[in-house]
C-alpha cells in the first residue's frame, strides 16, 4: 500500500475519475503487462482504461449487448417476429440492447473492481470500492452509449463508430512519439522507421481501395407505355460492396475476445494457474488467439452482411418495379443470383479484413509497435472518416437542393 500526500491524491484525482486508485500501482501494473491484452482493450477506450475513468469500459458492453441481440434476432422466432414489427419492434429491440447494455457493464464493472484489488492498486479495498466503481462505470458506459445514439439519429454518421474512432484518433500522436521513441533507444533502426510509416500509407492506400471496390449488377428496365406516351427501356446497375459489413466485424471480434481476457489479463498474477495459461496462449501474435481473431472477423462478415443485404428482398423490390437482371428470371432466381454474388464479394471481402487486421497485429507482437499504427485501428479510422464524410456530403447536397426547391417555388409564386 502506498501512501500518497497531497501533490499526489491531486496527481490521482487528475489521472483517475475512478474512487479509490493508486495511480503509481496502476502505472506500474500497465509497464509490467505492455503488449499483452490489455494494451488492446486500452486502444479501444482511447486510453481511458489506462487512466481508470468513469469511461474504462468504453463502448464495449453496448457492442456486445448489440452482438446478443442480434443473434437473438436470427435463432429466437419470438424476436424475429418483433424485429419484423418496423419502428415498434425496433424501439424495443433497442430498449433491450440498453437494458443488457446496464447488465454487462455491472458484472464487467464488478469483475474489473476485483481484479484491481486482487493487484493491489486500491487505496480502500472492500465491498464499498466496488459498488462505486460498478455503479460510476455503469454511468460512463450508459453516457457513452446516449452520445452515440444521439451522434446516429442526427444524421452525422454511425454514433458507436464514431465514439471508438475519437478514441483512437487522441491517441495517435502518442503512438508515433512512441515509435519515434523506440529509434532514438536503438529498438528500432532509422530504416525500420522509414518501412513502418511506408507501410502504415500504404496500408491506408489499400484499405481505402478496397472499401471503395464494389460490383455493379446491371439491371435493365423494360419499354413502359404511361398515356400516349412511351418511355424507353433504361439501364442502371445495383451496387454491391466488396465489404458490405464495414468496420464492424473487427470491432465484434475484438469486443468478444476482450471481454473475458481482460479479467483474465487483470487476474493472471494472482489467479489459477489454468487463467495464467489461458492468458499466455490467448496474447498477441499466439497461434490460437490469431485463430480466434480470425475466426471470428470471417464469422462476423458473413453475419452482417446477411443482416444488411437481404436478397430475397431485393429481388422482390426490382421484381415491382418491373426491373430484371439480363439473362436472369425474376423472383427467386434473381434472389439465387444475387446471394451467389454477394457469397462471393464477401469470402473475398472477409480475407481482406482478416489480413488487415492480423499482419498488422503479428508484426506489434514481434517489434512492439504501438497498437495505434495496428490494422485494426488504421482500419476503423479510414472507413469511419470515408463513411462520416459521405454522409456529411450527401446532407449538404440534400440542403443545397432544398434551397433550390425553396427558391423555384419563390419565383414561381411571384409569377
Amino acid at each position: 500500500m502506498v501512501y500518497l500526500g497531497r501533490a499526489d491524491c491531486l496527481s490521482a484525482f487528475d489521472l483517475c475519475a475512478l474512487p479509490g486508485i493508486d495511480p503509481i500501482s496502476l502505472s506500474q501494473f500497465f509497464q509490467r503487462t505492455q503488449g499483452g491484452m490489455l494494451d488492446m482493450f486500452n486502444m479501444f477506450s482511447g486510453g481511458a482504461l489506462q487512466r481508470m475513468s468513469i469511461v474504462a469500459l468504453n463502448i464495449m458492453p453496448y457492442i456486445s449487448a448489440s452482438i446478443i441481440m442480434q443473434l437473438l434476432t436470427s435463432m429466437s422466432p419470438s424476436m424475429a417476429a418483433l424485429k419484423k414489427e418496423g419502428e415498434t419492434g425496433r424501439k424495443k429491440i433497442n430498449q433491450y440492447t440498453r437494458y443488457g447494455t446496464v447488465v454487462l457493464t455491472a458484472v464487467q464493472g464488478y469483475g474489473l473492481a476485483m481484479a484491481l484489488e486482487a493487484q493491489n492498486v486500491v487505496l480502500d479495498p472492500g465491498m464499498f470500492f466496488r459498488i462505486a466503481t460498478v455503479i460510476t462505470l455503469v454511468g460512463g458506459t450508459m453516457f457513452l452509449m446516449w452520445l452515440g445514439e444521439q451522434i446516429t439519429a442526427r444524421g452525422v454518421g454511425n454514433g458507436i463508430s464514431l465514439i471508438i474512432f475519437a478514441g483512437i484518433v487522441a491517441e495517435l500522436p502518442r503512438a508515433l512519439g512512441q515509435a519515434l521513441s523506440l529509434g532514438e533507444q536503438g529498438l528500432l533502426s532509422p530504416a525500420a522507421i522509414v518501412l513502418l510509416l511506408l507501410g502504415v500509407v500504404g496500408l491506408i492506400y489499400g484499405i481505402v481501395f478496397m472499401e471503395r471496390a464494389q460490383r455493379r449488377v446491371t439491371v435493365q428496365y423494360p419499354k413502359r407505355q404511361m398515356g400516349n406516351r412511351m418511355f424507353q427501356g433504361d439501364t442502371s446497375h445495383l451496387p454491391m460492396k466488396l465489404n458490405t459489413a464495414g468496420v464492424i466485424p473487427p470491432i465484434f471480434a475484438s469486443s468478444l475476445l476482450l471481454l473475458p481476457m481482460t479479467i483474465a489479463g487483470f487476474s493472471a498474477e494472482g489467479g489459477p494457474e489454468w487463467m495464467t495459461m489461458v492468458t499466455s496462449l490467448l496474447g498477441h501474435g499466439q497461434p490460437l488467439y490469431i485463430a480466434l481473431y480470425t475466426a471470428g472477423i470471417i464469422f462476423f462478415a458473413f453475419f452482417y452482411t446477411a443482416i444488411v443485404f437481404n436478397p430475397e428482398e431485393t429481388a422482390d423490390n426490382l421484381k415491382k418495379h418491373g426491373g430484371f437482371v439480363p439473362g436472369i428470371r425474376p423472383g427467386q432466381r434473381t434472389a439465387e443470383y444475387l446471394d451467389h454474388v454477394l457469397t462471393r464479394l464477401t469470402v473475398i471481402g472477409s480475407i481482406y479484413l482478416a489480413i488487415v487486421c492480423v499482419i498488422p497485429e503479428i508484426l506489434i507482437s514481434q517489434y512492439s509497435i504501438p497498437f495505434y499504427l495496428g490494422g485494426t485501428s488504421l482500419l476503423i479510422v479510414v472507413s469511419v472518416t470515408m463513411d462520416t464524410v459521405g454522409q456529411i456530403h450527401s446532407h449538404l447536397m440534400a440542403h443545397q437542393y432544398e434551397g433550390l426547391i425553396k427558391k423555384s417555388r419563390l419565383k414561381g409564386g411571384r409569377r
